[in-house]
């Protein structure tokens, strides 16, 4: 019987549609599981659709639509975009699904058997956006996560002692230190539970579309108790949980590192066995966003350059775990130069010279013995590079050795060599022919599980049997080649890409995805917001002079509890007495940093509370989109109070 491995990837909100982003996750997944298979894993890879709270509520209704007709519209969308782009999803679980709903209610249940469940009242600050309370924060304030405003609500709920949680989780990171992955993300959430952490509200009662909690009065389970349960409840009855990788982005750590096994803990409920947190994926340098209009589909690249083109892309361009850019140039320039140039040429130039040279027969020959070494060696490699999921050094390491085939093709001129006729030269062309065959069956099974597609009809024209999904690396060592093999029929696997004409079809493409999709959510098309270059709207003289721009000391600075944003300073204004602001900076500067930094402060908003503190003033810093804010700073030294006119 195989061992089981059991990956998620995040179930997807339906407040929006598929995009790139939700791609990239997925397709790691894809890849994931099937190199696990060819490992010789029963692995199954769950997928789906998170279709309650407030943020579908609003959206729905903005759509002119019922909330269940808005998500099985999007859920639909999802689905779709995995069969479009060739993911092989086991189990797609939808969380309107009433089977989820008994799941996620027996979860509730046990929680509360166990005493980790209390029932009280909630008056106060809620992101909307993220689906979060805000503790400490005023009417209006900034969500500390997204910035954007938040609500006040006031409604009875019920409440999860995430509180009686901190050291069990503490405890549970140190003894499991690949639980969290990579370390910069396990780093960010021991520093967020050691500060100590507060109760969770896990039900509402001032919304209707969700999940009835078995308890009296309406109340519906908040969003992230009932998401998370998914992963359970798509495989409930089949034996796979716990969960051997959950594959989320960065932005929902904390929700799947903290809330999700102190859930699991407190129903005395088995925990996955590690969370992968990978970076975002910027446009061009920038943050995709929904302001910003610069958000990219996966369907318009699909359709013009093929799904292993940005498969590949994805997996090579970006180091697996940090922030990667994404542009059409270089997705162009990267298939070209690894896939038309690289793998292509290296099979079409191969089975050429079989077929012209051999009559389309696979020569017997041990091989190069020097290129077989390096092969050994390069299978190892590469299949280590894959277990860490380190999948741009596997690609990296497995194009060295089709780099050494194709030197040793140049170095052995099999062109000259069939142009004689002696024992020596026909051995030596054998030889050579043996070798960039075999080299491209070993590539062909290293790089399914990246471009399997691709890999596939690679295989088949070398006129392997059987499929490369079914075949186990364990077997995979150099010689295997069948001698006497008549090779399938020869094409082109990656025809180059002019990237005159493919850029500006995948633009053209995307501008009618983006309206298509626009019109299902029941919008309009997004605008792009000003960015660099372009300019706001125009504001009088009159206006400008009302903002007090002031010089500040900061005298003193020291991190928020509870807030990973944030830090409270007192900054010297020259007025006597300092002023206490607080930041969104933390991530970008120290407290210690901050501390006689001299720093230019709007000196007249109006006094706000975040987190409980005071913020009677705005440090101003430019912050890119997807980047760190950096702080505006004087060229020479004037004193504190001085305004900027």
């Amino acid at each position: 019987m195989k061992p089981k491995f059991y990956l998620t990837t995040p179930i997807y909100y339906v407040n929006a549609a598929p995009h790139i982003g939700h791609a990239y996750t997925t397709i790691a997944a894809d890849a994931i599981r099937r190199f696990k298979r060819m490992q010789g894993y029963h692995a199954v890879l769950t997928t789906g659709t998170d279709e309650h709270g407030q943020k579908v509520e609003r959206a729905a209704k903005a759509a002119g639509k019922t909330p269940q007709e808005f998500t099985d519209l999007i859920s639909a969308e999802f689905r779709r975009q995995w069969e479009t782009l060739g993911l092989a999803v086991d189990r797609f679980k939808r969380t309107s699904d009433p089977s989820h709903h008994k799941v996620v209610q027996e979860l509730f249940l046990r929680c509360q058997k166990n005493g980790y469940i209390e029932k009280g009242s909630y008056t106060g600050q809620y992101c909307v956006f993220d689906e979060l309370y805000v503790s400490d924060a005023g009417p209006g304030d900034p969500c500390p996560d997204c910035g954007r405003p938040t609500e006040t609500v006031t409604e009875e709920n019920y409440f999860f002692r995430l509180s009686a949680f901190r050291d069990r989780l503490l405890e549970l990171y140190e003894k499991n230190p690949d639980f969290i992955r990579p370390e910069t993300r396990r780093n960010e959430v021991l520093a967020f539970v050691e500060r100590g952490l507060s109760d969770l509200s896990i039900s509402r009662t001032t919304i209707q579309w969700g999940i009835p909690v078995p308890a009296e009065g309406h109340h519906v389970f908040y969003v992230w108790f009932d998401a998370l349960t998914t992963y359970m409840s798509a495989v409930e009855g089949e034996g796979l949980w716990p969960a051997d990788l959950h594959l989320i982005g960065k932005e929902i750590l904390r929700f799947h590192a903290v809330y999700w096994p102190a859930f699991l803990m407190a129903a005395d409920l088995p925990l996955p066995k590690q969370i992968f947190a990978h970076g975002w994926l910027l446009f061009e340098q920038d943050k995709m966003s929904k302001s910003k209009g610069n958000i990219v589909r996966a369907t318009p690249i699909q359709q013009v350059a093929g799904a292993d083109a940005l498969r590949y892309f994805l997996l090579r361009e970006i180091v697996f775990g940090q922030d990667g850019n994404f542009s059409y140039d270089a997705l162009v320039n990267r298939y070209n130069s690894d896939l038309a140039n690289g793998l292509g040429n290296l099979a079409s130039r191969t089975l050429t010279m079989v077929r012209q040279y051999r009559g389309g027969v696979l020569p017997a020959s041990a091989g190069n013995a020097e290129i077989a070494a390096l092969a050994g060696r390069v299978i190892e490699s590469t299949i280590a590079a894959y277990e860490n999921f380190e999948f741009s050094k596997a690609l990296e390491t497995l194009w060295g050795l089709l780099g050494a085939a194709d030197k040793y093709i140049v170095e052995q001129s099999p062109w000259a060599l069939a142009a004689k006729t002696d024992d020596a030269s026909r051995q030596k062309l054998d030889e050579t022919l043996y070798t960039a065959a075999e080299v491209l069956r070993i590539a062909c099974a290293l790089v399914y599980p990246v471009i399997p597609s691709s890999a596939s009809q690679i295989w088949k024209q070398l006129g392997m049997n059987g499929e490369l999904e079914d075949y186990s690396w364990k077997d995979l060592r150099w010689g295997q080649l069948p001698a006497g093999q008549k090779i399938g029929e020869i094409s082109a696997v990656f025809p180059r890409l002019d990237p005159n004409k493919v850029i500006p079809k995948m633009r053209a493409l995307e501008e009618q995805e983006t309206a298509r999709q626009a019109a299902l959510l029941g919008k309009t098309p997004p605008k792009p917001e000003p960015g660099a270059g372009q300019a706001a709207e125009k504001i009088s003289i009159d206006d400008f002079a009302k903002v007090d721009l002031r010089v500040g000391l900061v005298l003193s600075a020291e991190r928020v509890k509870g807030a990973d944003k944030l830090l409270h300073m007192q900054v010297d204004l020259g007025e006597g007495t300092p002023r206490s602001i607080v930041a969104g900076i933390a991530e970008a500067y120290t407290p210690e940093q901050m501390i006689g930094r001299k720093v230019v402060i709007v000196a007249n908003l109006q006094p706000r509370k975040l987190r409980g503190l005071l913020s009677d003033g705005m440090i101003l810093a430019a912050t890119p989109e997807g980047g760190q804010p950096v702080l505006v700073t004087l060229a020479a030294d004037v004193p504190s109070g001085t305004r900027l006119r």
